[in-house]
């Protein structure tokens, strides 16, 4: 392995380790033993779901060419992923506001499980129903674990503040640590055991359902809408107009969509902007250096988050225009420097710089986690919470399914051109929903204020 992959991934091993060691009282948050507890049996269950999810990344599009499918054959497998989180996954995590999260969340179990079975069989129809398992699943993770979550934290009175903490950890834990420790076991029970691979997805198995034991046994019910009668097109209705009428919320899917239909683009397209003439590059040393890059990002997040005087409406402007940059970089390169070097060898200068790049941006997604799931925990409405969050997913699925079906149409430069437009969008929503915040809260104190004053205009004398 070149040394300068080792150098990347030490320098940035070092700043994370820096970043947590030198934490201040100012970084900080002061908590309760009660909220410790509660914390930490999340935490663990959260990282044993994302473990169950990070295990089958590495080994999902190897296992279906190995099952001998063409790479048009791979696509439309993943596309029946996406479409099915956006179809069907929306409705059967919108259950979850009226039906309960806990509920959700061993559904998301008992569906994911189902779907690393179906990685034993090579028939494709079988297979295309562990994409459509896989994509309900999906939309299950990223949004009934947190509406418990938030409930649960209120429920419980805890302060809201002590939520980005929850987050912050979560993300450093689920999005980086698990990430890497699970692409290193599944290289270890696929490659050095033997065992092929299919084994990662048994193993992911394995690790939800332990999640699952720990959910029944130790998570309460809670609850969104408690209307009795309440319809699934009512409760569609409901999220819709609250979106509507909301400018925060409308403002704060629309960044969440154009941030994340950039990273998930940026998945598809690193591989080749990094090796453009097949050049021997280390896949899974990459793959665990971005998610240390994300780890760093999160650790900064939960500094940032811990001071008072530092709002998330205001630095993810700058995390966003960042963020931008870094996907920019490689049309930049490309306009002053179209080499593509030896077929087959070492990576070059300009796939160096943007390997740098790249892990700036990963830094980034870092950042932008718990940030975005502060920011949801502030603006939507607890009885609607996993609806809207799903219906957030809704353009960001479409998206991805549009530049599945399109990847080779257009030059990868256009791609990452496309994407670092949305990312600046993306800081120029930010800015505006900054600004409707403000609005609403000095609209709020007024409101206070004169009601004060009523009230003390109207309080008899007692002389």
């Amino acid at each position: 392995m070149e040394t300068f992959y080792l150098v990347v991934f030490v320098l940035q091993l070092i700043a994370v380790m820096a970043l947590e060691l030198t934490k201040g009282s100012k970084d900080r948050i002061t908590t309760t033993s009660a909220f410790s507890s509660f914390k930490n049996n999340y935490l663990v269950v959260y990282s044993l779901m994302m473990a169950g999810d990070w295990l089958q990344g590495p080994y999902v599009y190897f296992l279906y060419s190995q099952y001998g499918f063409s790479k048009g054959d791979i696509g439309r497998l993943f596309i029946a992923g996406f479409g099915s989180s956006m179809l069907f996954g929306t409705i059967v995590g919108s259950l979850a506001d009226k039906y309960g999260r806990k509920r959700a969340s061993i559904t998301y179990c008992i569906t994911y499980i189902l779907s690393c079975l179906t990685k034993h069989s090579p028939q494709y129809r079988i297979l295309m129903v562990g994409r459509v398992l896989g994509g309900i699943a999906t939309s299950l993770l990223f949004s009934a674990f947190e509406s418990w979550l938030v409930a649960e934290h209120f429920k419980r009175g805890f302060e809201a503040h002590w939520l980005s903490l929850t987050f912050s950890k979560a993300i450093f834990l689920g999005n980086g640590l698990v990430a890497i420790v699970a692409g290193l076991l599944a290289n270890t029970l696929a490659g050095t055991l033997g065992l092929g691979p299919v084994s990662p997805f048994d193993a992911a198995a394995c690790f939800l359902a332990i999640g699952m034991a720990i959910i029944m046994f130790t998570w309460p019910e809670n609850y969104g809408d408690p209307s009795e009668g309440k319809t699934l097109v009512s409760q569609f209705q409901t999220a819709a107009s609250a979106i509507a009428s909301d400018e925060k919320i409308a403002l704060l899917g629309a960044i969440q969509s154009l941030f994340e239909g950039s990273m998930y683009t940026f998945v598809f397209l690193w591989t080749p902007a990094l090796s453009p003439n097949e050049q021997k590059i280390p896949h899974g040393f990459i793959f665990a250096t971005f998610m240390l890059a994300s780890m760093l990002g999160s650790s900064l997040a939960s500094r940032l988050m811990a001071r008072i005087n530092v709002r998330v409406e205001g630095y993810m402007q700058i995390v966003f225009l960042v963020s931008a940059g870094s996907l920019l970089l490689p049309v930049l390169i490309n306009f002053i420097n179209d080499s593509s070097g030896e077929r087959g060898g070492s990576i070059t200068a300009s796939g160096q710089l943007l390997l740098l790049g790249f892990c700036i941006f990963e830094a980034c997604v870092g950042v932008f986690w718990p940030s975005i799931m502060k920011m949801r925990s502030q603006y939507i409405p607890e009885e609607s919470r996993s609806t809207i969050m799903n219906f957030f997913r809704i353009p960001l699925n479409v998206f991805v399914c549009v530049v599945l079906y399109n990847v080779n149409a257009f030059p990868i430069t256009a791609m990452f051109g496309m994407c670092s437009l949305f990312l600046f969008l993306a800081a120029i929503l930010q800015r505006r929903l900054l600004v409707v915040a403000d609005k609403h809260k000095s609209r709020a104190v007024e409101n206070w204020a004169s009601d004060k004053l009523q009230d003390v205009e109207t309080e008899p004398l007692n002389i």
